[in-house]
C-alpha cells in the first residue's frame, strides 16, 4: 500500500479496528461455543446443579440435550 493510499483510507482505520474487533470476538465464541472438554464441563456442572436440587427435571433434560447434541456435533 503506498503513502497516497495510506493517507486516503486513513478516516477507515477505526472501522478496520471494530471489524478486526468483531472477528476476534467471534472467532473465541466459536472456539468456545465447539470446545468439547468446555461442553463436559458444562454438562457436569449442570448435573451438579440437578443433583443438589437447583434444576428441575424437565430444565435439566432440555437443557442436556442441547449440550449433548453440540458435543456430537464437535
Amino acid at each position: 500500500m503506498g503513502l497516497i493510499s495510506s493517507v486516503l483510507t486513513l478516516p477507515l482505520a477505526p472501522v478496520r479496528g471494530v471489524v478486526w474487533v468483531a472477528d476476534q470476538l467471534a472467532q473465541a465464541a466459536d472456539r468456545e461455543l465447539h470446545d468439547p472438554s468446555l461442553i463436559r464441563a458444562r454438562l457436569a456442572a449442570l448435573n451438579h446443579e440437578f443433583e443438589s436440587g437447583h434444576l428441575s427435571k424437565e430444565a435439566f433434560e432440555r437443557e442436556e440435550e442441547q449440550l449433548l447434541d453440540l458435543l456430537y456435533e464437535c
